[in-house]
C-alpha cells in the first residue's frame, strides 16, 4: 500500500489477526515510485554480474541486459513509439520477449500481453481493444497476424525469431529439428525483423527515457473479470513492483542469484509478475523456458538445479506421473509454489511427500490471486500452514469476507465474497466501467476492495480458505453445490488421478451434478470402477449433490496455463445434450420422446426416423484406460487383449 492507504488502514482501525503470524516478515514495506524498468534497472547495477536469465543453455549477465533493453528502447523510438502508445506483445517465455517487455516501459508505452496460440478473432478483439499501433511477436505466429490485419490499424508489426536467442551450435541443431517445420515467411512481407529493428536504434541518438510515475498504466492482462467476458485489465507500475517486493519479504529464505524455472508464460499475471519480474528486481535468475512439456520441464529443474518453482495444480500432477523424476534429487529446493487454481488436499500431500521423499526440505506453498491485483495477494507461511487454507494475505494487503452482494463483512469462519485491498489492486478494466464500479468499491474504511466473486472464509487467526468461484456453483433443487469441494473428495479416493466436476441443466432440478475423471494408470475404466467411486461418494456427500454420472476420460482439457478446463467440459456437454433433444424431438411438435417411440407422444405425429435405443457403452482398455472402438480386439495404447 502507498503510506496513504497505510494510514487509512490503521485509522480505520481494519483487522489483520494474519500479523499474529508474520514470523519474521514485515507487516508493511517500502516501495519505490518508479517505473518497472528503473526498479530492474536499479538491480542490474547492483548485481551487474549476476546471470538475469538463462535460455537454451545461454547465460546474460544483468549488465548485458541492461544493456539489451537500452538499445530496443533506442529502435522503439526511431520506429516511432511515442509514450502512452500501446503495443501487443504475443510472445512465449524467450529473451526477445524480456528485453522488448522492459524496453516498452522505459519509452513510457503500455504493453498489451496476449497468449501467442490465440486464434485469429482472438488476436483481431485485442489488438482493437487496446489500440495498439504495433505488434511484437515470433516469425512462427506471423500468419495469424497477416490474415487480419486489413481490420486492424497497425503501423508495425516486428518479427522476433527463436534462433536469434540461441548460441550458434544451439541454433543449427533448432534449424535442423523445429526450424524446418516453420512456414517460410516472403521476403517482401511488410515486417520488420528483429535484428533489421534493431538496428534502427544504434543510429537514434536522442532522448528515449520517458518520465512516468508508478500510478501509470504500463501493463494489460487478460481475464474474464467477475462476470466471464474477456476484460483487458489495467496494471500499473506500482502494481508490478509491489508484487516483487511482497514475493521477496514472503519469502526469506530467498538470496540474490537464486534460479527461478519460469515455465508459466509472460502472458499471465503469475508468469510475468512472480517467475520473471519479481526475480529480475531482486537479483534472481529466470530460466526461461518457451514451451511447457512435463518432460522438458522435469529436465531444466534437474539440470539447472532451480530452487524456486510455481505452477498450476496439473504441472505437480503431471511430475508426479513422470519416470524421469524417480531418482531425481530436490534437494535444491527453496520454494515450491502453487496458485492459478484450487489445489486439492489429497495433491498436496501427494506431492509433499514426493518432495520429502526427493530430500527436499520444504512443502508445497499454496497461494490465491487473480489477475485484478496482477496474481497472487495471500499466501501459506514459510514457517506455518493448515489444510485446506491457501494462506495469509501478503504485507500491506488487507482481507475481509463479506455477505455477497454487499459491504457487509460476515464473523470470521462464515462463508462470504472474498474482498481484498492492497498496492497491487488495478486501476480498473478497460472500456468496462461499469463492471469496474462493480468489482472495485469503497468501503466505509476508506480504503478500496476488490470483489473477487470468489466464496471462502477466514479462520480467527487470518488464515482464509477457498471454497468455490460463485460463478462456477451448482444449483441443483435450491441447493448449493460446490464443484471444488466435490473434486476434493474425488481426488482424496486411490483409484483418482485427477477429476472436474460440472454442472448440467436439468427441467425439474435446473442443474445437476456431472463427474469426469480421469483414472490412475492401471485402474480399469468400467462399470465396476464407476460403482465403487459411487458408493465412496455416497458416504461422503450429501444425497442432492450426488452426481447423476461419472465419465471417464484419459485426458481432462486444459487451458493455456493449465488449467483444468471445465467451460470446455460445460460446452461439449451442452453440444451433446443439444444432438440428443434433436435426436428425440418431434419434427411437428418439438416435443421430447423416449427411445423406441414412432408416433411422438405428444402430438401423435408420425416420426420419420423413430427415435434410436442408446448406443452401446464405451469400451475403455482395463490395464490403461484407452478408449477401444468398437469391433477392435487390442488396445491401441498398450496392446492389451480385449475379452
Amino acid at each position: 500500500m502507498t503510506a496513504e492507504q497505510t494510514k487509512i488502514a490503521e485509522e480505520s482501525h481494519v483487522k489483520a489477526p494474519w500479523l499474529n503470524v508474520y514470523g519474521v516478515v514485515p507487516p508493511h514495506l517500502d516501495y519505490p515510485d518508479c517505473t518497472m524498468y528503473e526498479a530492474v534497472e536499479r538491480c542490474a547495477e547492483t548485481y551487474p554480474n549476476h546471470t538475469a536469465y538463462v535460455f537454451m543453455g545461454r547465460k546474460t549477465t544483468y549488465r548485458a541486459m541492461a544493456a539489451e533493453i537500452d538499445l530496443c528502447a533506442r529502435a522503439l523510438k526511431a520506429t516511432g513509439v511515442r509514450p502512452g502508445d500501446r503495443i501487443t506483445m504475443a510472445m512465449p517465455n524467450c529473451p526477445q520477449a524480456v528485453i522488448m517487455f522492459y524496453a516498452i516501459n522505459l519509452v513510457g508505452a503500455t504493453a498489451n500481453m496476449i497468449h501467442p496460440l490465440s486464434s485469429e478473432k482472438e488476436i483481431e478483439f485485442y489488438l482493437k481493444e487496446s489500440g495498439s499501433i504495433f505488434a511484437v511477436t515470433l516469425d512462427q505466429f506471423y500468419h495469424k497476424f497477416e490474415a487480419i490485419r486489413q481490420n486492424v490499424t497497425l503501423d508495425n508489426i516486428i518479427l522476433a525469431s527463436i534462433p536469434d536467442a540461441l548460441s550458434k551450435p544451439v541454433r543449427v541443431g533448432y534449424m535442423l529439428t523445429e526450424g524446418r517445420k516453420q512456414a517460410k515467411i516472403p521476403k517482401d512481407a511488410p515486417v520488420l525483423r528483429w535484428n533489421e529493428f534493431l538496428r534502427r536504434g544504434r543510429g537514434y541518438h536522442w532522448t528515449y527515457r520517458a518520465e512516468r510515475r508508478a500510478g501509470d498504466e504500463a501493463v494489460i492482462l487478460y481475464s474474464g473479470g467477475t462476470t466471464g467476458v474477456t476484460k483487458g485489465i489495467q496494471l500499473t507500475n506500482l502494481n508490478f513492483n509491489a508484487l516483487g517486493k511482497q514475493i521477496i519479504a514472503t519469502n526469506p529464505m530467498f538470496r540474490p542469484g537464486d534460479k527461478m524455472l519460469a515455465v508459466m508464460p509472460m502472458f499471465h499475471g503469475f508468469g510475468l509478475g512472480v517467475s520473471i519480474h519479481s526475480m529480475l528486481v531482486s537479483g534472481g535468475c529466470c530460466i526461461l523456458v518457451p514451451r511447457f512439456t512435463p518432460g522438458s520441464y522435469a529436465k531444466m529443474l534437474m539440470k539447472y538445479r532451480c530452487n524456486l518453482i510455481a505452477g498450476v495444480p496439473t504441472l505437480y500432477e503431471a511430475l508426479l506421473r513422470l519416470p524421469k523424476m524417480k531418482n531425481a534429487d530436490l534437494s535444491c529446493l527453496k520454494g515450491v509454489y502453487s496458485g492459478g487454481d484450487s489445489l486439492s488436499v489429497e495433491l498436496k500431500k501427494r506431492f509433499d511427500q514426493f518432495l520429502f521423499d526427493h530430500h527436499a526440505t520444504i512443502q508445497v506453498r499454496e497461494g490465491y490471486g487473480l489477475t485484478e491485483c496482477v496474481t497472487a495477494s495471500c499466501l501459506t507461511p514459510y514457517h506455518i500452514s493448515r489444510e485446506g487454507s491457501i494462506g495469509i494475505p501478503f504485507p500491506d494487503t488487507y482481507y475481509k469476507i463479506v455477505e455477497h452482494g454487499t459491504q457487509k463483512e460476515v464473523p470470521y469462519g462464515t462463508e462470504g465474497e472474498i474482498c481484498l485491498s492492497g498496492p497491487t489492486v488495478m486501476m480498473g478494466y478497460l472500456h468496462h466501467p461499469e463492471e469496474t464500479a462493480q468489482t472495485l468499491q469503497t468501503h466505509e474504511d476508506g480504503l478500496t476492495w476488490v470483489h473477487t466473486g470468489d466464496l471462502g472464509y477466514m479462520d480467527p487467526d487470518g488464515f482464509v480458505y477457498f471454497r468455490q468461484r460463485l460463478k462456477r456453483m451448482i444449483v441443483t433443487s435450491g441447493y448449493n453445490v460446490y464443484p471444488s469441494q466435490m473434486e476434493n473428495i474425488l481426488d482424496a479416493h486411490e483409484l483418482v488421478q485427477m477429476s472436474c466436476v460440472i454442472g448440467v441443466p436439468d427441467k425439474l432440478k435446473m442443474q445437476k451434478v456431472k463427474a469426469f475423471v480421469m483414472l490412475k494408470p492401471g485402474v480399469a475404466a468400467n462399470e465396476e470402477t464407476k460403482d465403487i467411486l459411487m458408493t465412496y461418494i455416497r458416504k461422503n456427500v450429501a444425497k442432492y449433490a450426488l452426481p447423476y454420472d461419472i465419465e471417464f476420460r484419459a485426458e481432462l482439457p486444459k487451458t493455456l496455463v493449465g488449467k483444468v478446463a471445465y467451460r470446455k467440459l460445460e460446452e461439449e456437454e451442452a453440444a451433446r445434450r443439444e444432438a440428443e433433444e434433436q435426436e428425440h424431438s418431434c419434427p411437428n411438435c418439438g416435443a421430447y420422446n423416449p427411445e423406441g417411440t414412432n408416433f411422438c407422444q405428444e402430438c401423435g405425429t408420425r416420426l420419420t426416423q423413430p427415435v434410436q435405443q442408446a448406443p452401446a457403452a464405451k469400451r475403455f482398455c482395463p490395464n490403461c484406460g484407452t478408449e477401444v472402438i468398437a469391433g477392435h480386439r487390442f488396445c491401441s495404447g498398450c496392446g492389451t487383449k480385449m475379452e
